[in-house]
């Protein structure tokens, strides 16, 4: 019998300082009986909710265990309301504003993919909220941010010339990336793009906020570690994946990650930098494989709400 997904449903609402924010639901696209936790995914720092379509539409239609999953653009990036003051575009206040969308969509708890600041915005909710999270995917990111990826992403946010036509969006974007991401197919790169910029009128728009740039900018020497950050997601099963040929997450850092975790596990993602697009079948498997196992598992709850 063929099923046909569910319509993906644009969510809209109002953050509690007045400005009009954007998610999206990919319904389950089929209910087996099994109560599975709904995933939330949570972007990089300019990044958006539309990274998420592949493993998104994967993980809601996967005949071994679909489930409900929603993504979220933060204030200032996709398809949300840029903020007057730059000053909001700060890991807490996008943490509460994640916290909000989950209310918005009564989901008391779900798993949570985060893609490298919205790493940082899943540990900041288990320290504030930690009843929220289920199971977590680090995906590129950890307690310590190599300064060496960090002043790479400082040098393009906001600097990025806008293409003029789709074409030339994924030669952009294939042109900055090929060096770190040489598993991606170059015809996958028009699809990247259009993943970073919104569209407008048919072709490229800016993605996100340019005031974005100065919240990197206040940030002066190295980001101090965050082991206490991480240690507030002891309560859940955390995996970490790993590009290859990250400059922002060091092997060195996940396996200080493992000896610190009671519950860890880990990938290397193969031929991809900072951050792996998530669209890989190996990568989307890993995870969706992860969450099973930990929903599975007799220890979760005791972990979970102990």
């Amino acid at each position: 019998m063929t099923r046909t997904a569910p319509a993906l449903r644009d969510i809209y609402f109002t953050a509690r300082d007045g400005l009009r924010l954007y998610g999206r639901h990919y319904p389950a696209a089929f209910h087996d009986g099994v109560v599975r936790r709904p995933v939330l995914c949570l972007a990089g720092l300019t990044r958006n909710c539309r990274d998420f379509n592949v493993i998104a539409e994967e993980l809601s239609q996967r005949h071994d265990g679909p489930r409900d999953v929603y993504t979220f653009d933060y204030r200032g990036r996709g398809l949300s309301e840029a903020d007057p003051d730059w000053r909001n575009y700060a890991v807490p206040i996008e943490a509460l504003d994640v916290l909000d969308f989950m209310i918005v969509t009564g989901v008391k708890t779900a798993s949570v993919i985060g893609t490298s600041r919205g790493g940082l915005i899943a540990m900041a909710i288990a320290a504030i909220q930690p009843r929220a999270l289920g199971a977590v995917v680090l995906n590129d990111i950890g307690p310590v941010i190599e300064q060496k990826g960090l002043g790479r992403i400082s040098a393009y946010v906001g600097r990025i010339p806008l293409p003029g036509t789709w074409a030339e969006a994924g030669a952009l974007v294939h042109d900055m990336s090929r060096r770190a991401f040489p598993a991606v197919p170059p015809e996958d790169w028009v699809e990247v793009a259009k993943q970073w910029f919104n569209e407008h009128k048919g072709r490229p728009a800016p993605g996100y906020d340019p005031e974005l740039s100065n919240a990197l900018s206040v940030l002066d020497g190295p980001i101090p570690a965050l082991w206490p950050q991480f240690e507030a997601l002891k309560r859940v099963p955390v995996m970490v994946l790993r590009g290859e040929k990250s400059d922002i997450l060091s092997a060195e850092t996940v396996e200080e990650m493992r000896r610190r975790h009671p519950a860890f596990t880990s990938f290397v993602v193969p031929g991809q930098g900072h951050a792996p697009l998530l669209r890989d079948a190996e990568s989307i498997d890993q995870i969706a494989g992860f969450l099973g196992a930990a929903e599975a598992s007799e220890w979760q709850p005791r972990l979970a709400y102990g």
